[in-house]
């Protein structure tokens, strides 16, 4: 598998191209701005993506979903829990930003531990509400990478003071679902570099025994 990390719009955002380049399919994660350089971008690597999927349904994560979707005329994959803030710039925060936008409902809604098999891609799903009420990481258990969104970053966790997070919620995610499986995992956060579950666990402040998230 093939990852290519492209950083779109002012929030910096890590829209990721995932794919097998021996059978040139794959996924598009989290296509939250300038959809016509993500999909030149694709179509210059030559893979037919099949899919998207949404970490969570912030503003600054969904902005390119429409016209990628449209354009390739592939499904979108979210869980449910981000319903009303693919639909309402007000709650996906993007009303504040000066440039509201929405995203089509998912046609294909995910769950905890459900698995997502498109074409070569397989990745299971992780629900880690707190940053959102329906955020979620996707983990390729073969290739030990992990989508996490804004769940957990280098050095940092998800914000919580948006509509619908909460910090209890989501340090209860990171630390049930994300710190129990293998410290060699590589994460690709929503936002900056990537990390590994095993440097977080040692060195995230906010995980530690006594931290605090401020």
């Amino acid at each position: 598998m093939k990852l290519q990390i492209l950083v779109v719009g002012g929030y910096q955002v890590n829209c990721c191209l995932y794919y097998d380049e021996d059978k040139n399919e794959g996924v598009i994660i989290d296509p939250g701005d300038q959809g016509d350089h993500i999909i030149s971008t694709v179509e210059e690597i030559g893979f037919t993506p099949q899919a998207i999927l949404l970490t969570h349904g912030h503003g600054d994560h969904i902005g390119a979903v429409a016209e990628v979707k449209d354009h390739f005329g592939i499904p979108l994959y979210a869980c449910e829990d981000e319903k009303e803030l693919l639909l309402k710039p007000e709650l996906n925060m993007s009303a504040y930003s000066g440039n509201p936008v929405t995203s089509p409902l998912a046609d294909h809604w995910v769950k905890d531990e459900d698995y997502v098999t498109i074409g070569s891609v397989s990745l299971k799903v992780y629900h880690t509400p707190g940053h959102s009420p329906g955020g979620v990481c996707y983990l390729d258990e073969k290739e030990n990478l992990m989508f996490c969104g804004d769940t957990l970053f280098y050095g940092s966790i998800g914000r919580t003071d948006f509509p619908g997070c909460s910090t209890e919620q989501l340090l209860n995610s990171i630390k049930s679902k994300i710190l129990t499986l293998p410290d060699g995992i590589k994460c690709i956060p929503g936002h900056g570099p990537a990390t590994t579950i095993g440097a977080e666990r040692i060195n995230n402040p906010f995980l530690q025994e006594g931290g605090n998230y401020v």
